[in-house]
């Protein structure tokens, strides 16, 4: 990790074990949000045990580009538990991003709900895969109107989950890490030359509610936000919104906290840059 310098913060949006993880590996930095299982998913594995041993496993190759390194961490996870119903419609799973710092260029990968905001010297550049919100509309829209903490709205959203399980993995869907790694050919992919880049945020969809559906900031403002105050207070600014919202009324949404990571990702040419700056200053590094 000598090439970038990772702030991160990751919050469970309940008692229950964080379903959202980040890890780093060498020039790699993962994050992973579980999907909710609201169904069966014909597995004695629950999806935080899933995001533990797929981060393990992307980052178990570091050598390899994001989609390759996914697609093996992919079959590597199914193999740890073949006794299970992999192919069950709600076998766990999970959206991922991957960073990979490598020979000057700065590879990403994005496959499911969570984003990716790279700022850059010709400005910010935003990579975000919301093909998952497009599913169960009808259902989702539903389930909107219902004030959380009803036996209706758990109703709604199971309702939803099924709908949206169907959709899953499927062409005209959405796509996301489950069991079958053939997804990764559905991943978003691309790269940037190291040295047009600053800094690079890495968000859940519980952390980005700041922008949607909370609007605490647009996207520019939540770059700023991180780069100044650190992740810790964006997700505390999301916890307060949140929580004066304890019915989901005024902002429709699945849960009243999901959990929430964010990650600032730097790197060593614009740490450099910056140390420069202050030397010039008079200014110690």
């Amino acid at each position: 990790m000598g090439m970038m310098r990772v702030t991160a913060a990751s919050e469970p949006g309940s008692g229950l074990p964080n379903e959202d993880l980040i890890v780093t590996g060498r020039d790699m930095v993962v994050i992973l949000d579980g999907a909710t299982a609201r169904t069966e998913t014909g597995c004695v594995h629950g999806v935080a045990w899933y995001v533990q041993q797929l981060a393990a496993a992307i980052t178990d190759h570091p050598d390899l580009l994001p989609a390759d390194a996914l697609a093996l961490a992919i079959v590597r996870v199914a193999n740890l538990h073949p006794a299970c119903d992999l192919d069950h419609p709600g076998t766990p799973s999970a959206a991922a991003a991957i960073l990979q710092a490598r020979d000057g260029i700065l590879h990403y990968l994005v496959l499911g709900d969570v984003t990716v905001a790279a700022h850059t010297n010709t400005g910010l550049r935003v990579i975000t895969d919301d093909r998952v919100s497009g599913t169960a509309l009808a259902e989702r829209a539903a389930a909107d109107q219902l004030p959380n903490g009803s036996a209706e709205k758990t109703a709604a959203l199971v309702a939803m989950k099924r709908v949206e399980l169907a959709a899953r993995n499927t062409a005209g869907g959405f796509w996301i890490a489950a069991a079958d790694p053939r997804v990764v050919q559905h991943a978003i992919t691309g790269e940037i030359p190291l040295a047009a880049v600053r800094q690079v945020a890495l968000l859940t969809d519980g952390a980005a509610r700041a922008i949607k559906p909370l609007e605490l900031h647009n996207c520019p403002g939540l770059m700023t936000l991180l780069e100044t105050a650190g992740p810790e207070e964006l997700i505390r600014q999301v916890r307060t919104a949140e929580s004066n919202d304890p019915e989901a009324t005024r902002w429709p949404r699945n849960k009243i906290h999901d959990d929430a990571t964010a990650a600032l990702v730097t790197f060593a040419l614009a740490v450099s840059l910056t140390c420069l700056k202050e030397q010039a200053t008079a200014a110690r590094c």
